[in-house]
């Protein structure tokens, strides 16, 4: 079968489970496929060869051993060395994260995934892509194979726009591309958005966690819904429906839960991934998931919330604060704010930054009352730093560590 049959393939197939409107019945459906993939496809990696069980795993102990959760044997220094090159290894692409968090990851794949995710992400995205050939614009500061897998079908135009270079220049080769979709993350919509110029028809956020300021000022700017793209390393996570809502790409994707405070951090099984096999996978994302149903009649769970990581949560002893709560303290203090940094630097200490001294009492205030009310002691500093967006990951509240 032909690289492009597959990619519409699976655009089908993924069209076809959403339609699947009992989630009971999906479920069904979902049980039968992940039960043949870990059958069928899950021994044939040396980390699970002769195994009964499936332990929960997490980057540590992929990346200590890269070779044994791939068929190709691909090793993480044979890996790094392709991605600086060619980010080729024979007939399979090696793709790496940003690596915000100091610990990079690898991922391989096949040509074949690489065709089938395009099919499922504008089945997802961009189902009408049938009938009409989009203009997408890919705002990011890192490109991967992937994207050109979706310049090579031929089943729209893809511009991609490298975050690393000068925002002015790639802005206006975003204006002459005149895209009617951008994908891009939200700091750089918000600043696209108030540049002008550029009206697309749908825009998606991704990359970065997406705030209640930068949604508000995205959604006025373009005129149009925001919807979200949750994709990571290891894979597509979850894309927004036609009405806003992020659903999980549970079609692709085995989720289960850990509870961390009232929200939850996702393990995940990629039953649709045959080179690289993420079994029982923990992330180390913080979900608030709903408990709504959606107006689209989706049986895939939506998402309230990609609150952040696991890693900003702010430790105190025993005592553990979510970033959005700690988010929510500071712009529920003054309705100015819209832009801010939360940093802890050691066991108590927080730093507060604000573009100027708009709220910054107030924010401070309620901070100190959060952390009296949660019983410990917190010393919070207040400070007036200049905060312009740039290539780097956007993380509004987070731990500093040493070296970070």
């Amino acid at each position: 079968m032909s690289l492009r049959a597959l990619a519409l393939l699976a655009f089908v197939r993924t069209l076809w489970v959403s339609r699947r409107r009992a989630r009971a019945d999906f479920l069904r459906w979902q049980d039968k496929v992940y039960a043949r993939w870990r059958r069928r496809d899950v021994p044939r990696v040396a980390f699970y060869a002769g195994r009964q069980d499936l332990p929960v795993v997490d980057k540590a102990v992929l990346m200590a051993d890269f070779a044994a959760f791939n068929r190709a044997g691909i090793t993480a220094e044979q890996g790094w060395a392709a991605f600086a090159g060619s980010r080729r290894i024979g007939r399979f692409t090696v793709g790496a994260s940003t690596g915000t968090s100091g610990n990079r990851g690898l991922f391989v794949i096949s040509e074949a995934e690489r065709f089938q995710w395009l099919g499922v992400m504008l089945a997802k995205a961009l189902p009408d892509v049938w009938r009409r050939r989009h203009r997408v614009a890919v705002i990011l500061p890192l490109h991967t194979a992937l994207y050109d897998s979706a310049a090579q079908s031929r089943m729209l135009r893809l511009s991609f726009h490298d975050l690393n270079g000068d925002w002015a220049v790639w802005a206006e080769e975003v204006r002459r591309a005149n895209p009617t979709v951008i994908v891009a993350p939200p700091k750089v919509l918000v600043w696209l958005a108030a540049q002008g110029g550029v009206r697309p028809e749908r825009v998606f956020a991704a990359a970065e966690t997406l705030d209640p300021p930068d949604r508000a000022a995205i959604e006025a700017g373009f005129g149009v819904t925001l919807g979200q793209i949750y994709m990571a390393t290891e894979g597509l996570l979850g894309v927004s429906c036609a009405h806003g809502r992020l659903h999980l790409a549970e079609d692709v994707v085995r989720f289960e839960f850990e509870p961390v405070g009232d929200l939850v951090s996702p393990v995940i099984s990629s039953f649709t991934r045959r080179t690289q096999i993420l079994a029982r996978y923990r992330m180390n994302d913080l979900l608030r998931l709903s408990d709504r149903p959606c107006a689209c009649g989706s049986p895939l769970l939506a998402v309230d919330e990609v609150v952040g990581r696991a890693d900003d949560v702010f430790r105190f002893g025993d005592v553990q604060i979510t970033p959005d709560v700690l988010r929510n303290a500071v712009l529920d203090a003054d309705r100015r704010i819209t832009d801010f940094r939360l940093e802890q630097r050691g066991a108590g200490v927080v730093v507060l930054s604000l573009p100027d001294e708009t709220g910054m009492e107030a924010a401070a205030c309620a901070l100190r009352g959060l952390f009296a009310a949660r019983g410990v002691a917190v010393a919070v500093r207040a400070e007036v730093v200049p905060l312009r967006p740039d290539a780097r990951k956007l993380r509004r509240v987070r731990v500093v560590r040493d070296g970070g």
